[in-house]
């Protein structure tokens, strides 16, 4: 019984006629002229529906890349070494919303002394961003205890980062220019970007920032808010949404 009514059902449809297509399609297009409501709703769900899809796939590639996003060699953290809740953060120096969004962090690490931030660069601007990254990943070998002021002055600056301007900043902060750039032809620098470049790819980041917290990954400056209220959940039930 239940088989053939869904067959009666299925029935009409596949045997419209061109005629009753037209009259079909024709009937569809004035309800969507007279409700264009509609497709906003349509618009959303189709949104909802690919922020789940892409949440999934980072989902897995956080689980397959742990150590590489929260405890990659190349990075820097700032706040609680020890924290109980870590924000991975990728950024590209020529990013005015990463510019934006750097007293987002200030303002957690301010606040929440038991928050680890990790700083993963991701120079994805121009040959510009990429020579500044080259500056900075030299600046962090050779004064890793400054890195933190290096890139609070250099992200924070109102002019494009460059290989020039970042090494005015590394000038600044005690570096001299001759070492930067003696560390600069360190080969691992393309390994450093390289394995920035594939974590962004499997965790489809396809711009900056975006932040990982716990399980989740987050696209864009989301603000201080939203990142300390993952937090909190991250402590209440270890995830970011409860």
């Amino acid at each position: 019984m239940l088989a053939s009514t869904t067959v009666s059902f299925a029935l009409p449809a596949m045997a419209l006629d061109d005629k009753q297509k037209a009259e079909f399609g024709a009937f569809i297009r004035e309800y969507l002229v007279a409700n264009p409501e509609v497709m906003l709703e349509v618009q959303e769900a189709l949104k909802a529906k690919q922020a789940a899809a892409a949440q999934q796939v980072a989902e897995s590639a956080i689980s397959a890349n742990k150590d590489a996003i929260f405890h990659s060699k190349y990075d820097v953290s700032l706040g609680n070494p020890q924290g109980d809740v870590t924000i991975v953060e990728f950024y590209d120096y020529n990013c005015g919303y990463c510019k934006r969004a750097l007293p987002d962090m200030q303002a957690i690490l301010d606040a929440d002394k038991n928050v680890r931030f990790v700083l993963k660069e991701l120079p994805i601007l121009g040959q510009e961003s990429l020579d500044a990254h080259r500056v900075s990943s030299a600046f962090r070998k050779l004064a890793p205890e400054k890195y933190g002021d290096f890139h609070k002055a250099l992200l924070g600056g109102e002019e494009r980062a460059t290989e020039e301007t970042a090494i005015a900043v590394a000038e600044r902060l005690g570096v001299k220019e001759a070492d930067i750039r003696a560390q600069m032809v360190d080969p691992s620098q393309d390994d450093e970007v390289r394995q920035a470049y594939t974590l962004a790819n499997a965790l489809g980041v396809t711009g900056t920032p975006s932040y990982v917290i716990g399980n989740e990954a987050i696209f864009g400056a989301v603000g201080a808010d939203e990142l300390a209220s993952k937090i909190a959940n991250m402590r209440r039930c270890g995830k970011t949404a409860c």
